[in-house]
């Protein structure tokens, strides 16, 4: 049993959360909380959906949002709250902590969640009670338990729908949550479930994935899922496998509670490095991963039926009509996830102002978001809002396509800072590459690091940190060492029919010689492509050795570095 195990056993990572009220009422610094509890409560506070930041005495807190799916009331708080009590301190640079953002911020993540940096121990109460008012919460937002699940963000209003999930997300959501059989696992558990047949929620790369599916049974012909096991990114990545199974969506809870049994009882609980259900997964193979879940199954589950998948979509962006009659729902463009809790906030207040009272703010897993049930004729007004204007729903290929982790200004994995270098990238990148016109989006996707917490295995163009040493140059920093920001270098990943991971082609990449890199690979890319393929099908039929060439012959020392260390 692994240390992190250990610290489980010692206290539920539940009773963590009464925990922090404590702390709270205490004002307890970071020392003296663990003085109290000992080391393993950095780990359980994860099921309260707490990270200690690097800033000694400051947390990031993960709100749990199921399906991306948020009330204008429920976003207004998240907004108002990320105002009020996600502030940097003076200590930090206070207003001036962030030259972009300033010094109240949230990010939207790759897993529809909202992550505010910045709370202090006795502002988690405030935050949890003005939560409860309106039906959210950050338990289990981290932690070896179910995480956030997965959906279309356009739940209940694409004609591409085969039928509307989130009802299905919100009873996984509300068994698992707070459930203390089910709340220690070997590892993080994520689950997708969509009605979507362009497969936006992700199944590929997900613990489990419920897709749309169809069969006819006792002469009926019924809409359920399919199930797909076992996918990852991080280091050893791997596409979910399809299990011969058809679940009615009554019996989704069920399927979801059994594989996390499977996953309970015969995962890995020694090295952590293999712990994720994926391992297990390849361990026992599909066939035999199934048969454990059906052992532990309480409902009957059929063969599988005709699977309803057409795709991947995965971007929500623009102005876009519904199925309802007169409606709208709009996808604004958020750089790398991250937006002012006041500009959030605005954007909850629009919704409620232009939208009918079915209207709602949903999160995307390209971390932007989308305002629904706009009236045609109230459009016009809607984009005319200042928040809409910074996000714009018609941004440049490359800004609608960026992705960026949280990096090291806050996380302690991180190699590089990734979020203010991908909103610039992104903006620069679109103002000197012309990209060919049939194409909308660039998916160019940056982790701090190799964790993969912006998949950029997934990417067009991905990028993981490193730090770099230039070889045979004048020294670039002050400290006279040849160390730079830098970066592995990939290209051609995709989810989808033709789902595959990217191909790492350059490893050091400096910082400074990516965007030099790219003009070149994009000078060849509108050049030779065929017609209508898109870029990460180019960099697949072009070799390998060809495209480090192209990116070598830029003006950048693009292959002059080697990681540090190596």
């Amino acid at each position: 049993m692994n240390t992190v195990e250990e610290h489980k056993q010692e206290k539920h990572p539940l009773d963590v959360v009464d925990d922090v009220y404590d702390y709270a009422e205490d004002e307890l610094s970071f020392e003296e909380i663990e003085e109290r509890a000992g080391g393993g409560e950095w780990e359980r506070l994860k099921w309260a959906g707490m990270y200690a930041q690097k800033q000694e005495g400051y947390f990031m807190i993960r709100t749990k949002v199921p399906g991306g799916y948020l009330t204008p009331e429920q976003a207004e708080v998240i907004g108002e709250v990320t105002d009020d009590l996600a502030v940097a301190p003076e200590e930090y640079g206070g207003e001036e902590q962030n030259e972009l953002w300033g010094d109240a911020y949230l990010d939207i993540t790759t897993r529809q969640d909202i992550q505010k940096h910045w709370i202090r121990v006795e502002d988690v109460p405030e935050m949890w009670d003005r939560y409860d008012e309106v039906g959210l919460t950050t338990v289990q937002g981290c932690g070896d338990s179910a995480r956030n699940i997965l959906g279309c963000p356009a739940a209940g209003l694409d004609d591409h729908e085969c039928f509307n999930a989130q009802p299905v997300i919100d009873a996984v959501n509300e068994f698992f949550t707070e459930n203390r059989e089910y709340a220690n696992l070997p590892r993080k558990f994520k689950m997708t479930i969509t009605g979507c047949a362009h497969d936006c929620a992700q199944s590929q790369i997900n613990d489990v994935g419920l897709v749309p599916a169809k069969k006819e049974i006792d002469g009926e012909h019924l809409y359920g899922f399919h199930a797909r096991v076992g996918g990852g990114l991080s280091d050893g990545p791997r596409m979910g496998s399809e299990l011969d199974v058809f679940i009615k969506p009554e019996d989704a809870v069920e399927f979801c509670r059994a594989v996390a049994q499977t996953f309970k009882e015969i995962g890995d609980r020694n090295n952590r490095g293999v712990c994720r259900m994926r391992y297990l997964v390849e361990q026992l193979g599909p066939e035999k991963f199934e048969e454990a879940i059906r052992d532990r199954c309480t409902v009957d589950l059929p063969t599988g039926g005709q699977n309803l998948t057409v795709g991947y979509q995965g971007d929500h962006v623009g102005v876009r009509d519904q199925k309802q009659d007169g409606l709208k729902y709009v996808g604004f463009n958020v750089i790398a996830g991250r937006m002012g809790g006041d500009e959030f906030a605005e954007a909850a207040r629009a919704a409620e102002k232009y939208g009918t009272e079915d209207a709602s703010v949903r999160l995307a897993t390209d971390q932007n978001f989308l305002i629904t049930h706009i009236p045609e004729e109230n459009v016009d007004d809607l984009l005319a809002e200042p928040f809409a204007q910074e996000y714009s729903p018609d941004p440049g290929p490359f800004s609608r396509g960026a992705v960026g982790c949280t990096g090291s200004e806050f996380c302690n994995y991180a190699i590089i800072e990734t979020k203010k270098r991908t909103k610039r990238w992104a903006r620069e990148l679109d103002d000197r590459i012309d990209v060919p016109d049939d194409i909308e989006a660039i998916r160019m996707h940056m982790s701090g690091c190799s964790a993969s917490c912006a998949q950029p295995q997934i990417a067009d163009i991905g990028f993981r940190g490193e730090t770099v040493k230039l070889e045979g140059e004048d020294s670039p920093n002050e400290e006279g060492d040849n160390l730079v920001e830098g970066m592995d270098f990939g290209l051609g990943g995709s989810l989808g029919a033709d789902n595959e991971f990217l191909d790492w082609i350059q490893n050091a990449v400096p910082a400074d010689s990516v965007i030099p890199a790219l003009e070149q690979l994009f000078d060849a890319y509108s050049e030779h492509r065929n017609d209508g393929e898109k870029f990460y099908q180019w960099c697949r039929r072009v070799d390998n050795e060809r495209l480090r060439t192209i990116m070598q012959g830029a003006d950048a020392p693009v292959a002059r570095g080697v990681a540090h260390g190596d």
